[in-house]
């Protein structure tokens, strides 16, 4: 199977010769990837270098003057390095782009930690109007991107090296299907349960299944995390015997909990956050092992998760 960052490459080189509206910007990364769509398309698809504050800038330029941008590195260089100009080359001049990462909170761990980012998503956070997907499989990374592309809003996905073996429909039409999410992103409903509800982000939806078989839970698929399906979560808990939520996300434990607390603010309830801890892990070791350590394998999710619910 390929990873979502081949299948970004080949659908964004597709995408390029169907939408004249279309740019792609890169700072090295993936650049042998997109040389055949940079020959086709030579004014459209721009290498700016290992420059990243310009690569942002320059896909807010292009954004500006009427074009549907893409931008493209690691999630470290995309985000954490140049978030000024995220900040104020799109979001303070009111325009949209898709902003595309690769190596999620840890899928290099040879690199080092400047190439780890498990707190992009929390510092997107702090800025108003994005979208942001964390897609679990190659098929619902090509859905997404198709789906950003085509509006004109800002939108942040986040691809990963870690993919769940089978897709979910994560359309705005298919996603929350079963739980009346209607025409929007939202949870997906995969197993129905009393004893509480676990909401699964992206790539960790299958070390989730692992770690909850045989427990009376509730588990949601995210692919989709901001907007935060706020109605699904309420109608969730309503339909089990406790309002207990656990959020396991990819990425900075905590990132989420403050969004299912104001979604359950009118219902007692208690939440639990698993994700990637704060503290630094200096030894590169290998991208299995950094999951383990940060407890999101299915042993150490069924130990968190059952000594949450059994309080």
């Amino acid at each position: 199977m390929d990873t979502m960052r081949d299948r970004f490459i080949s659908t964004t080189s597709l995408l390029l010769d169907e939408d004249p509206r279309l740019a792609v910007v890169l700072a090295e990364i993936s650049g042998d990837g997109f040389e055949a769509a940079r020959r086709r398309h030579p004014d459209r698809v721009i290498n700016v270098g290992i420059r990243e504050q310009l690569l942002v800038g320059v896909g807010g330029g292009l954004a500006l003057a009427g074009l549907r941008p893409v931008v493209h590195t690691f999630a470290s260089f995309l985000v954490e390095r140049p978030f000024e100009q995220v900040k104020l080359d799109f979001g303070h001049q009111g325009v949209g782009g898709v902003l595309v990462s690769a190596g999620a909170s840890y899928d290099w761990p040879a690199g080092g930690f400047t190439h780890m980012a498990p707190g992009d998503v929390a510092l997107l956070d702090t800025l108003d109007g994005w979208t942001v997907h964390v897609p679990g499989h190659p098929d619902e990374a090509e859905a997404l991107l198709r789906d950003a592309v085509a509006g004109d809003d800002r939108v942040y996905v986040r691809l990963s090296l870690q993919s769940n073996r089978l897709p979910y429909d994560v359309t705005r039409n298919g996603a929350g299907r079963g739980n009346g999410a209607g025409a929007g992103f939202g949870l997906t409903t995969v197993r129905e349960g009393r004893a509480g509800v676990v909401v699964a982000v992206g790539p960790l939806l299958e070390n989730v299944l692992a770690a909850t078989e045989g427990l009376d839970t509730t588990v949601l698929y995210a692919a989709t995390v901001r907007p935060f399906d706020a109605a699904a979560l309420r109608r969730a808990v309503a339909a089990t015997d406790r309002a207990d939520v656990v959020l396991v996300e990819p990425y900075l434990a905590g990132t989420s909990t403050a969004a299912a607390n104001d979604a359950l603010a009118e219902t007692p309830h208690r939440v639990l956050g698993l994700g990637v801890a704060r503290r630094e892990l200096r030894r590169y070791g290998t991208l299995d092992e950094h999951v383990a350590a940060h407890g999101l394998d299915p042993a150490g999710l069924r130990g968190r998760i059952s000594a949450f619910l059994a309080r």
